[in-house]
């Protein structure tokens, strides 16, 4: 949201602010390959707690921002520390909920990130025009200790809650018995090279890669996108670019209901999953034409329509590992599924940047189609079937 206010003020161009994104890109999948087995290493609750802390100073720092190297240093400090957000996140959802729940869970999970892209261009939006850019950074990172405050009063594991029945517990650790039978912390970096040999962690790694620059690509460029293009000023942006990202929202959790109605109605784990995420990526196909629309309201009606179903193809995309593997290795599992999908997603924001400016921004959105297309084909690929993996032996 503060990006065309930063371009203005520190003279940035596509290429420098896509270096930018980039930058917190690829330290975001380092952090995943950190992230992940620490999780594993520490458990859910205590590593959570550490992340949203760094994270959060790591976000107030930006406010001190001074121009494209001091952004880089900004934006690489919050990939790093930010990275435990999903690991943490789907572990605990491994953790929680039954196999046919967690594409719902998965669902509601991705409207994280789609609300906040639905709240910041009005609420951040208006922060910006009456107290500065500045502001924008300041007031989020205060707000994730709100949060941890929540966490640590209520989140616990299934077999150390106090406030669910024997039968409760029951139902969720049967299908996970692991998490109950295990009371040593799992040797997760040790586990990395072999998970490495599984045919179908190089599915999700595949898959991922190609996945998420879509996502990233109209998080961060949309309002430059919105301003370069179509003309908008900053408060056009804020009364219309959080449009994209409700129609996100909605498609996790669409996404993620219909994997679990499928599921209720017989079908399979493999072809539940695999039928909305090939079913959202081929959604996105319909929305190219938004490369050359010259109209605003078409344009953004066909964004909102790809990530809508981006984000229903990823409810059923996230739940992977937590399909394939136990929870105990779920945080390391997921944590090379996310480095992937940073990386890949580094690699097209710095991509993207450079041809908008040079170019034009049609040929990225031709892009957004077919790496949607070949995320959903690698599933197919190498992973013949969704199945539950035992944990790897060390």
């Amino acid at each position: 949201m503060a990006a065309p206010a930063l371009v203005a003020e520190f003279g940035i161009d596509n290429t420098e602010f896509g270096t930018i994104t980039a930058a917190f890109l690829f330290c975001y999948g380092i952090g995943h390959l950190i992230a992940g087995p620490f999780i594993d290493r520490v458990g859910t609750r205590a590593a959570f707690k550490l992340a949203v802390i760094a994270w959060s100073i790591a976000g107030f720092l930006h406010a001190f921002g001074r121009g494209f190297f001091s952004f880089i240093a900004c934006r690489a400090l919050l990939g790093l520390t930010e990275a435990a957000n999903f690991p943490a996140a789907v572990k605990a959802i491994a953790e929680w909920f039954p196999r046919r729940d967690r594409s719902m869970a998965v669902g509601i999970l991705t409207v994280g990130p789609g609300l906040g892209a639905l709240l910041a261009p009005p609420l951040l939006g208006g922060l910006i025009i009456v107290a500065g850019w500045r502001a924008a950074f300041i007031v989020p990172a205060l707000a994730g200790f709100v949060w941890l405050w929540f966490w640590l009063r209520y989140y616990r594991s299934p077999a150390r809650h106090p406030d669910i029945t024997d039968a409760e517990r029951a139902l969720i650790l049967a299908d996970d018995p692991q998490q109950s039978s295990v009371t040593e912390p799992s040797s997760a970096w040790a586990d990395v090279g072999r998970l490495l040999r599984h045919r179908e962690v190089w599915g999700l790694l595949l898959s991922r890669i190609s996945n998420d620059g879509a996502f990233y690509f109209f998080v961060s460029f949309l309002p430059l996108y919105l301003a370069q293009v179509q003309g908008f000023d900053l408060r056009e942006i804020a009364a219309f670019a959080w449009v994209p990202f409700l129609a996100a929202d909605v498609g996790a959790l669409f996404g993620g209901w219909v994997g679990r109605q499928l599921m209720l109605r017989g079908w399979s784990l493999d072809a539940a999953r695999k039928s909305v995420i090939w079913g959202g990526a081929v959604l996105v196909v319909l929305t190219l034409p938004a490369a050359t629309s010259k109209s605003p309201a078409v344009a953004l009606a066909l964004i909102a329509l790809a990530m809508f179903a981006i984000q229903a193809k990823a409810s059923s995309l996230f739940a992977l590992p937590a399909d394939l593997y136990p929870s105990l290795q779920v945080g390391t599992v997921w944590g090379l599924f996310g480095a992937a999908g940073s990386f890949g997603a580094a690699l097209f924001s710095f991509a993207a940047g450079w041809v908008s400016q040079h170019y034009a921004y049609a040929p990225v959105f031709v892009a957004v189609v077919v790496t949607q297309l070949l995320s959903a084909g690698f599933v197919s690929w190498l992973i013949p079937q969704v199945l539950a993996r035992p944990r790897v032996a060390l």
